[in-house]
């Protein structure tokens, strides 16, 4: 990492921190070695202590910080999940996460506008963010996609179909976020099928969807947000469920967070997001790979 990457890297943590709090967020610090993750169908955690596990998310602690009556709150936080690495993953991460009590996934929606567009201002040249030599510009009206609509024309195939037969997520990567390469604005894809939303809420007009969403640039996941369910029993079912995918598919059973699930009941209507900050900043950078934004890559340690 370069001297004027790493001042750059500097600069849109502080233009994060600098947006939550204006608005009257509470910064917080949650531990990063906990007992349970929440179980999740590709995400495997990494073991530390004996039955205990770095988190893969702060999710779970922020989560059970709004049970007791937090109303907005954000975090910047060093996450890690195995077996992660490639041009835009690293086992090792950071991650800025935000919650909002009695929201819903359309103000997370409004949140991601107003920050993008604070990090172009404050940390690009021209306020527009690069990708493969692509601009992006966050100030321009954003495109709202929602996942079947984007199936059907990026993959001429029907999304809930493509969930039961297993081929989601190779049409996603194939011909979904290729066919997001082209949009020269940042994309919200909505709306996701219930089964790739395991803790997010349904939506009411619409059960077989949630009230989940990604967001990209130029094809870049950059954020997955989704109005938040506060339903224990369904919760744990959910966790159940994914546990019991994770063990069809040969991975291990994961212990579940039983405390954030005794707490759950206590959640007002909220709505949450992650955000990849080494992403953002290859976006400021116009950097190709995770590499060029990090201080050290995991080979160099």
């Amino acid at each position: 990492m370069t001297h004027s990457a790493l001042i750059l890297r500097a600069q849109v943590v502080q233009a994060i921190r600098q947006f939550f709090v204006e608005r009257g967020f509470l910064e917080v610090e949650t531990p990063l070695l906990i007992p349970a993750n929440a179980p999740e169908d590709y995400i495997d955690p990494i073991a530390a202590l004996p039955s205990w596990q770095l988190q893969t998310s702060p999710e779970i602690c922020m989560k059970r910080l709004l049970c007791r009556g937090h109303q907005r709150i954000f975090q910047i936080s060093h996450c890690w999940r195995a077996d992660e690495r490639g041009a835009r993953h690293l086992s090792e991460f950071t991650m800025l996460e935000w919650y909002r009590a009695d929201a819903d996934y359309h103000d997370l929606m409004k949140d991601c506008d107003g920050l993008l567009r604070q990090v172009a201002q404050q940390c690009t040249a021209d306020g527009r963010f690069i990708r493969f030599g692509q601009k992006i510009d966050p100030m321009a009206k954003w495109e709202h996609i929602s996942v079947q609509e984007a199936f059907l024309r990026f993959a001429q195939a029907d999304a809930l179909s493509s969930v039961k037969n297993g081929l989601f997520d190779e049409l996603l990567v194939s011909h979904i976020e290729p066919g997001l390469e082209h949009f020269g604005v940042p994309v919200i894809l909505t709306d996701y099928p219930a089964e790739l939303a395991a803790l997010a809420r349904l939506k009411a007009d619409n059960p077989r969807y949630a009230e989940r969403f990604e967001l990209y640039l130029a094809g870049l996941e950059l954020a997955n947000g989704f109005s938040e369910l506060n339903d224990p029993q369904e919760q744990r079912l959910r966790f159940e469920e994914s546990n019991q995918r994770r063990s069809a598919a040969g991975r291990p059973v994961l212990p579940l967070p039983e405390r954030f699930l005794n707490e759950l009941s206590a959640m007002p209507p909220s709505a949450g997001i992650a955000l990849g900050v080494d992403r953002l900043v290859m976006l400021v950078a116009g950097a190709d790979t995770i590499d060029d934004v990090v201080a050290f890559r995991p080979e160099e340690l």
